[in-house]
């Protein structure tokens, strides 16, 4: 079981890590950003929109977000078209995660989620605190996706570890 204190430390590194890869990401032209560049979804942008999407589609079926405007994975590639458009909504939305993140209880992570998924096409359940932790693997996932293809623009990210972020851990 994961407790509310790690929830917001990952809520705390979410941020930070976004604000990083975001500022990274800055200093491309915006057809770079979207380049194809055989990455999982393509390219920056389109992950960059992925990773928003699906924090918006798991705060929705946890309960404090709106779903988001696009339904489906492939969708959620373009939620937002605009570069000012999916950095101004990943700020907010991050801010949303840490608020949520900050009223957390012990009894928002106990029982199980049911859920039709539309990766799977069936209904999957999981436990509360199991989806939370996801939520945050997934990003990190895509984020280091990211972090290669910046790379390869000869673009390099700021530091990522943990320990090593002001005002990630609290204890």
């Amino acid at each position: 079981m994961i407790l509310p204190s790690y929830v917001r430390t990952l809520a705390r590194y979410n941020s930070w890590q976004n604000a990083n890869i975001y500022g990274a990401a800055e200093g491309l032209s915006d057809q770079q950003r979207k380049e194809d560049r055989g990455a999982f979804f393509g390219s920056i942008h389109a992950t960059l929109n992925h990773i928003l999407w699906a924090d918006q589609t798991w705060l929705h079926r946890l309960g404090p977000a709106a779903p988001p405007a696009k339904r489906t994975i492939a969708e959620g590639l373009s939620l937002h078209e605009s570069w000012d458009d999916l950095k101004a909504e990943r700020r907010r939305f991050d801010g949303l995660i840490q608020d949520w993140a900050n009223h957390l209880q012990p009894s928002d992570l106990e029982g199980d989620l049911a859920w039709v998924s539309g990766a799977t096409g069936r209904q999957l359940t999981r436990s509360r605190a199991f989806l939370t932790a996801h939520i945050f693997n997934h990003q990190t996932h895509h984020r280091g996706q990211v972090h290669a293809l910046l790379t390869g623009f000869g673009v390099k990210p700021g530091v990522t570890d943990m320990p090593f972020g002001d005002d990630i851990y609290m204890g």
